[in-house]
Order: C-alpha cells, then sequence, then structure tokens
C-alpha cells in the first residue's frame, strides 16, 4: 500500500532553516518523480520542488529558487526537502508526492504533511 510521511517541520525564525523528510513506502521512489508540495488554509495546493528518476533534474518553484534543495536518497526511500533563508510565506503545510509537475499537484494518497511556521 502507497503511504507517504513527512517530518521535520516546526516553528522558526525568518531566515532560518529547516530539513523536512518525506519517507516513502509501497512503491520504489527511484522509479518516480518525487514532489514536495505546500498548502495554506484556503489556498490550492502549490508545488515546490521536485526531482526526476536518477536524482540529477530538478525544477522549483520561482518562490523558493536558491533558497531550497531538494534531495532523494534511494536507499532509504526517502526524499528531503533543506530549507534555507526562510522566509514568513514560506508558512504552510508540507507534503511529498510521486509527481513531476509542480502545476497539477493531483494526487489521490497525500499523507499528513507537516506544518512549518515562519516566524518574523
Amino acid at each position: 500500500q502507497l503511504q507517504l510521511e513527512e517530518s521535520g517541520g516546526g516553528s522558526v525564525q525568518a531566515g532560518g532553516s529547516l530539513r523536512l523528510s518525506c519517507r516513502a513506502s509501497g512503491f520504489d521512489i527511484r522509479n518516480y518523480c518525487m514532489g514536495w508540495f505546500r498548502q495554506t488554509p484556503g489556498k490550492q495546493r502549490e508545488g515546490v520542488a521536485t526531482v526526476y528518476t536518477g536524482g540529477q533534474t530538478t525544477f522549483y518553484a520561482d518562490s523558493v529558487k536558491g533558497r531550497f534543495t531538494i534531495s532523494p536518497d534511494y536507499a532509504k526511500s526517502t526524499v528531503s526537502l533543506q530549507m534555507n533563508s526562510l522566509k514568513p510565506e514560506d508558512t504552510a503545510v508540507y507534503f511529498c508526492a510521486p509527481l513531476c509537475d509542480l502545476s497539477t499537484p493531483e494526487f489521490r494518497y497525500w499523507g499528513q504533511g507537516t506544518q512549518v511556521t515562519i516566524f518574523s
């Protein structure tokens, strides 16, 4: 059964860093793009970053480019999101999913997500 478990969220001051982790089970992430998405209340889920199979090709939303880094660990079946220079507008619940397209966050098996709160 496909499962995704996000962790690593927290509350940090603007300018700080967090590292999110997504543990996948029930499928082999080596065969899929893996992406991070985020959602705030009242807004649609938006794509943040994605890494294509092989781990070499990545794409980022313009809003996080240069600050966030996505990286898979195929041995551990995890995908991490290193977030630096955090801003209050990064506050959201973050989710991972085996999706390539950041503009189309359509997925049936979203996990619980992990809350990230950035205060100024």
